[in-house]
């Protein structure tokens, strides 16, 4: 049995960058051709520019939070997709098993609308018939699934598209399908006994209900032996209860615009960058990459054609992990999740943003990094901006006697608050992705 879902797994690190680089400016390019609303975004950008990481750098950011907007001023999808019966009529490129590997440069048959979900905000997903449109065939295989298994899918099927997303990744294997959804427990553990699956997915805590409810009414659950789990945190003491009762546990990190991002191939070890993306951790708020190992904010870029979301934030905390995984798999690893990005605080009426934090950090590079501090002080709200001075530059007897002062303007103006400045020496701020500190307390 092979151990490995295809020979991109093991490339070269070098050759896989270069050939990365290669296909986001082929997605760059493609998107600027048959997708309206990245035509404004990427506006003036040559793709034939984009040779390097940090020339991706420089793209815009297409933030999350942004969609809801983008979707309401240009239904259904913000003049993001470049499908037949979406926002654009536009080709395919490779299937993403061979994303990374000059994904979006051979244009080939204009893309069918196939699916239309949604998810809160309101946020709409497209899907087309493409094969394994999110990937998700690549995580399946490395928990262990292979053809002529039989997975029991309790991913969710209404409305958002984790359910789909299951399917299609299992049908690629050659995988059957239980579509069991989320719900109706009793049900499920009755089909689970009698249909004999090999394996589960859907979220840990609903495995952990079905193998609860399966003890209480003793029926024999005991043919699921490997699960793929995802939507929530898999704590260790829940992935040593299921490797006692026989089952091996591993994480995926997807989400429903981007589909698979990452995924576990050993367990407590990281999770590997999927082939069919270009991930960066950036920043929160920004889009300047932070160092490796620091965290911030998850920003991909997927290569489907189909939906070519350019340096999508997504709004999650990571951070790259050293060295390649175990398991012989050469991509970069990351942590997993860290938290949530959006730090938005509310201070006397008014909410405050990472993003404002990156403007006023923009206008003054004798900053490196900064946090601020909103404490609770004389009865009122407080904001303290504590800004890291660049290398060299020295602490606070250093400073250019009125940059605090114009700091203090700048953060006025972004953010209509006043605040106050104070500086730190390089390394003095914890590397833990937070911009906004809310630290007030109120006894």
């Amino acid at each position: 049995m092979t151990a490995f879902y295809d020979k991109l797994e093991t490339r070269d690190p070098a050759a896989r960058a270069a050939a990365v680089v290669a296909a986001v400016a082929a997605q760059a390019r493609h998107a600027q051709t048959h997708a309206p609303g990245y035509a404004k975004i990427l506006a003036g950008i040559d793709a034939r520019d984009i040779t390097s990481a940090d020339a991706i750098a420089q793209l815009p950011v297409t933030r999350k939070s942004e969609l809801a907007e983008l979707q309401r001023a240009s239904p259904p999808f913000g003049g993001l997709a470049a499908t037949v019966d979406g926002d654009a009529t536009g080709d395919n490129g490779d299937n993403g098993e061979n994303a990374g590997a000059g994904a979006g440069d051979a244009n080939r048959n204009a893309a069918q609308l196939k699916y239309l979900f949604a998810s809160p905000g309101p946020i709409y997903e497209p899907a087309t018939a493409r094969r394994d449109y999110w990937r998700f065939a690549r995580a399946l295989f490395a928990a262990g699934f292979r053809a002529g298994d039989v997975a029991h899918n309790a991913f969710s099927y209404h409305l958002t598209p984790a359910g789909a997303m299951g399917d299609s990744g299992c049908h690629a294997l050659g995988c059957a399908v239980i579509p069991a959804g989320t719900g109706q427990t009793e049900l499920q553990v009755q089909t689970i006994a009698d249909l004999r699956p090999d394996g589960y997915l859907g979220t840990p805590s609903f495995l952990k209900i079905i193998l609860e409810k399966a003890a209480e009414r003793a029926a024999d659950v005991s043919s699921i032996n490997k699960a793929l789990v995802s939507g929530e945190a898999l704590p260790p003491a829940t992935r040593g209860d299921f490797a006692a009762r026989g089952i091996a546990a591993l994480q995926a990190y997807a989400t429903a615009d981007l589909g698979l991002v990452a995924y576990e191939s050993v367990a407590d070890a990281g999770l590997i960058v999927d082939e069919g993306v270009y991930l960066e951790i950036v920043r929160p708020g920004g889009g300047a990459p932070v160092a490796d190992g620091e965290v911030g904010e998850v920003v991909v870029t997927t290569l489907n054609p189909d939906y070519p979301l350019l340096r999508f934030a997504t709004g999650d905390l990571s951070a790259f992990m050293p060295g390649p995984s175990a398991c012989g798999r050469t991509n970069r690893r990351i942590k997993g999740w860290l938290g949530r990005a959006d730090q938005t605080a509310k201070v006397r009426g008014m909410f405050v943003h990472p993003s404002q934090i990156e403007q006023v950090l923009q206008r003054h590079p004798a900053i490196a990094r900064a946090r601020l501090v909103i404490d609770w002080h004389g009865e009122r709200d407080r904001m303290i901006l504590r800004c890291e001075t660049v290398a060299g530059a020295g602490g606070a007897e250093n400073i250019d006697p009125s940059l605090p002062a114009a700091i203090a303007a700048t953060i006025r103006e972004v953010c209509k608050l006043r605040a106050e400045v104070e500086f730190l020496a390089p390394g003095e701020l914890p590397k833990d992705g937070t911009v906004i500190e809310d630290a007030r307390r109120y006894e």
